[in-house]
């Protein structure tokens, strides 16, 4: 990025310091694209009978039908030993399973390896998590993602804007807003400050760097093409459109239980079989995380196989109509983030708020308690057996 050299743009991990490892399953089934499938999963687990049930599971070091754990946050699941559970499935929840890639997890600690509580318990309406990618500093994949869901991705940890429920306590380094503030004139809010970050973080030789600066007009400019970054990875409130003439249609009708995926660049149309959807831009086609083609990604994890006898081989008998919905809405959504790639490429960071500044303002380095999860429980949560947690 001129202006400014990454050398001493200060890094993502001191400006949001509190970050946590994204969730294990240790187990793919529990998670899915479809939630009547996850029920389906679920009873066909439950019917099951001793041997039975534990292959069914798939146990590991960290879970067995026999492992005792507490609820997640929020009441979510049972706490008695999955062995001798019975009942309903509990309620599917949304997460962010992949890049963009909205699907449904089974909310029971017990079939998760390593649920990350402390996630689960500062997760609500108002809370956006970040997650780094793999991006190189070369490529025009984003670095950073953000979403209000529970995101599974791996390997990236996870920052949440908020380090308690309701939008509370930001998790930003301690003095931040009020430097900037000094520097810009004006407080900065917490969704603002986000926002510069998604557009002008970078990858750097220590970690993911983030130019500041304390030019209120460039700050300005960057908030604000972060904030339709931040619009479009959350997909909250009015739903994204492409403008007449560009909006992606089902042009033919997509079969049943589609196999392959093509992408005609001459057509700007995607085929899903002898299904068709069009127009398709070449940069929604083309736009990859992780160095792995979006759509691409998207569509295989709706056509893959489970293994025969296993819960993963359970999955819709056809293509639900609420999938073709979604693709057409994460062609929009690839689209229109594409188009503010040369806005982001351009930012040129003039006055810098540099590392070496943060650290003469007292700044950085953070505290170590701005490193760890806040103290945020204000009510009893179930341990394993019915019995209730102590932390």
């Amino acid at each position: 990025m001129p202006g400014v050299t990454l050398d001493d743009a200060p890094l993502l991990a001191d400006l949001m310091p509190w970050s946590v490892a994204p969730p294990r399953l240790g187990r793919g089934w529990p998670a899915a694209p479809d939630a009547a499938c996850l029920r389906a999963r679920w009873d066909a687990l439950l019917k099951a009978e001793g041997p039975d049930r534990e292959a069914l599971f798939e146990p590991t070091r960290a879970r067995t039908p026999h492992t005792a754990v507490g609820q997640l946050p929020g009441g979510a699941g049972g706490t008695e030993k999955l062995v001798r559970a019975s009942g309903p499935c509990p309620e599917p929840v949304r997460v962010l399973a992949a890049p963009f890639d909205e699907q449904w997890l089974i909310p029971d600690h017990r079939l998760i390896d390593a649920a990350r509580p402390e996630l689960w318990r500062v997760a609500d309406a108002r809370q956006v998590f970040t997650v780094e990618t793999a991006a190189a500093a070369d490529s025009p994949e984003p670095p950073l993602l953000a979403t209000s869901l529970l995101p599974l991705l791996r390997p990236g940890r996870v920052r949440p804007l908020y380090r308690r429920p309701g939008g509370e306590e930001p998790n930003l380094a301690p003095g931040l807003p009020e430097h900037l503030a000094a520097r810009l004139g004006s407080a900065p809010d917490p969704l603002d400050v986000l926002a510069w970050i998604l557009a002008a973080a970078r990858p750097g030789p220590d970690g993911l760097a983030v130019p500041l600066t304390g030019d209120a007009g460039l700050w300005a400019e960057g908030v604000e093409s972060g904030r339709r970054m931040l619009w479009l990875m959350r997909r909250d409130g009015e739903r994204p459109k492409l403008p007449g003439g560009r909006r992606p249609y089902v042009r033919a009708p997509l079969p049943s239980r589609p196999l392959t995926l093509h992408y005609d660049r001459d057509e700007e149309a995607l085929h899903l079989d002898e299904g068709r959807i069009s127009p398709v831009p070449p940069q929604a086609w083309d736009f990859e995380c992780g160095s792995v083609r979006v759509l691409e990604q998207w569509f295989a994890a709706r056509t893959a196989e489970g293994e025969p006898g296993t819960l993963a081989a359970i999955r819709p008998a056809a293509w639900p109509q609420a999938w073709t919905s979604e693709l057409l809405e994460l062609i929009t959504v690839l689209a229109l983030l594409a188009e503010l790639r040369p806005r982001r490429e351009a930012l040129t960071v003039t006055d810098p708020v540099t590392a070496t500044e943060l650290r003469s303002a007292g700044v950085l380095p953070v505290p170590g308690t701005a490193r760890r999860p806040a103290s945020v429980l204000d009510h009893h949560e179930e341990g394993p057996e019915g019995q209730f947690a102590l932390l």
